[in-house]
C-alpha cells in the first residue's frame, strides 16, 4: 500500500518527520507549527482518530504540499512496520496517548494498550529501520504530586516517578521503555515532560475549554472538591517551540521538563476565565472530588533554560486572554465537537482516498 506521494524535492536537509497523535490538541498544534516552520520537510500526521482526534484542527495545513495525514494505530505492529518500511522516517515525535485521567479511572486497559504497547511498537520499528531521533512527549503527572504547603518544592528531571492514576502510570511505563531502549539498544531518544497545556484546539472535556463553553451558555461550572488543586499552566505554542528545540539541540538519552512558571489553583483558573468572559462566579458548582486527585504540580524547567535557551513566551494572564478569544472566534470548531459532528470530518475529507 502506498501511504505517501512526496511532492517535495529531496535535498540534503530534507526529513520525513512522523508526528503520532497529530490530530489531538497538542499534537495538532505541533503539526501546524512544523508544517509552517519547515516547508522543506515532510510532516506526516499519524492518528487513529479516536474520540479526541479531530482533523478539523488541521484545516489550515491539510492542502500544504509538505503535509500528509495517515490514519492508523501505533499499537498495530504489522501496520507500523509496513509504514516505516515505506516512509523511512528520520524523526518520530510521539504524542499519541490516551490522556484523560477520568477516563483512565473508568477503563485502564486501553491506556496500557495505547500508551505502553503503542510506544514499544514504535520503538521496535525505530530499531529495525533506523532513525535520527525518537522523541517521547510525556507529562509531569508521572512524578505524582507535591504538597500544597511546600511551595518551595518543584519537579526536576531527577524527581522519582510516583504515578497516581492509571493514565500517569501508563505514561511513566512508556517513558521507562524509551529510556531503556536508549541504554540497551543505543536508540537516539529524548523525553519531555510538560505541565498542563492550554490554548487553541483544546478538547472541550478539559478544564479550560469546558469552562469557556459552559460559561458562554450560562451553565453550571463543575469544580472538583474545593478547587484548591494547583497546576502549572503552559501555553501550547510555548510547548511546541520547546519540543522543536529538543529535536535540534537536545542530548540523546536525556529528559527535559517543560513548565510555564504559571501556577494557579483550579478555582483561580475558573475565576480568571469568568472574569475575561464577564460572567458571574455564581455559575461555579463544587462537585465530589475524583479518586486519587493530585494536589499540586510544579515544574522546574531550569535544564531547558540553561541547556537549550528556552523560556516561555506567554504568562498565564496573557495566554488565557488569547485562548478565550480563540474560542470566541472559533465557536463552530468546538460546537461541532459537542454535537459530535467532527467525527464525520474524516469521511468527508478522505473517503475514497488512499491513507
Amino acid at each position: 500500500m502506498s501511504y505517501i506521494n512526496n511532492k517535495i524535492k529531496r535535498t540534503k536537509s530534507f526529513m520525513n518527520i512522523v508526528v503520532t497523535g497529530g490530530a489531538g490538541f497538542i499534537g495538532g498544534n505541533f503539526v501546524q507549527y512544523m508544517v509552517n516552520k519547515y516547508p522543506q520537510d515532510m510532516i506526516i500526521n499519524l492518528d487513529l482518530l479516536t474520540y479526541a482526534g479531530n482533523l478539523e484542527t488541521l484545516k489550515s495545513v491539510e492542502n500544504c504540499t509538505n503535509y500528509k495525514f495517515i490514519k492508523g494505530d501505533i499499537a498495530d505492529r504489522k501496520f507500523i512496520f509496513e509504514l516505516f518500511d515505506e516512509l523511512k522516517p528520520d524523526i518520530i515525535v510521539n504524542f499519541a496517548a490516551e490522556s484523560h485521567v477520568d477516563r483512565s479511572i473508568e477503563d485502564p486497559e486501553i491506556f496500557v494498550r495505547t500508551n505502553v504497547v503503542g510506544t514499544t511498537t514504535l520503538l521496535d520499528a525505530c530499531r529495525t529501520y533506523g532513525i535520527k531521533r525518537y522523541h517521547q512527549v510525556s507529562t509531569d503527572e508521572v512524578y505524582g504530586d507535591l504538597p500544597l504547603n511546600r511551595p518551595d518544592l518543584f519537579f526536576t528531571e531527577e524527581t522519582p516517578l510516583n504515578a497516581s492514576s492509571p493514565y500517569s502510570a501508563a505514561k511513566a511505563a512508556a517513558d521507562m521503555f524509551v529510556l531503556a531502549y536508549h541504554r540497551t539498544y543505543k536508540l537516539p531518544v529524548t523525553v519531555s515532560r510538560c505541565s498542563n497545556n492550554y490554548g487553541p484546539y483544546h478538547f472541550p472535556e478539559k478544564l479550560i475549554p469546558l469552562i469557556i463553553s459552559r460559561a458562554l451558555n450560562d451553565e453550571e461550572l463543575p469544580v472538583y472538591g474545593k478547587g484548591e488543586n494547583v497546576r502549572d499552566w503552559l501555553y501550547v505554542e510555548d510547548h511546541c517551540h520547546a519540543i522543536d528545540l529538543i529535536l535540534k539541540k537536545g542530548r540523546e538519552g536525556e529528559v527535559y521538563n517543560i513548565g510555564g512558571h504559571n501556577e494557579r489553583t483550579n478555582l483561580d483558573v475558573v475565576k480568571t476565565v469568568l472574569k475575561v468572559l464577564n460572567k458571574p462566579e455564581e455559575l461555579i458548582r463544587f462537585v465530589a472530588d475524583r479518586p486519587g486527585h493530585d494536589m499540586r504540580y510544579a515544574i522546574d524547567p531550569t535544564k531547558m533554560e540553561k541547556q537549550l535557551g528556552w523560556k516561555p513566551k506567554y504568562d498565564f494572564d496573557t495566554g488565557i486572554v488569547k485562548t478565550v478569544e480563540w474560542y470566541l472566534n472559533n465557536e463552530a470548531w468546538w460546537k461541532n465537537i459537542i454535537n459530535g459532528e467532527y467525527i464525520g470530518y474524516f469521511d468527508k475529507m478522505y473517503k475514497g482516498r488512499v491513507v
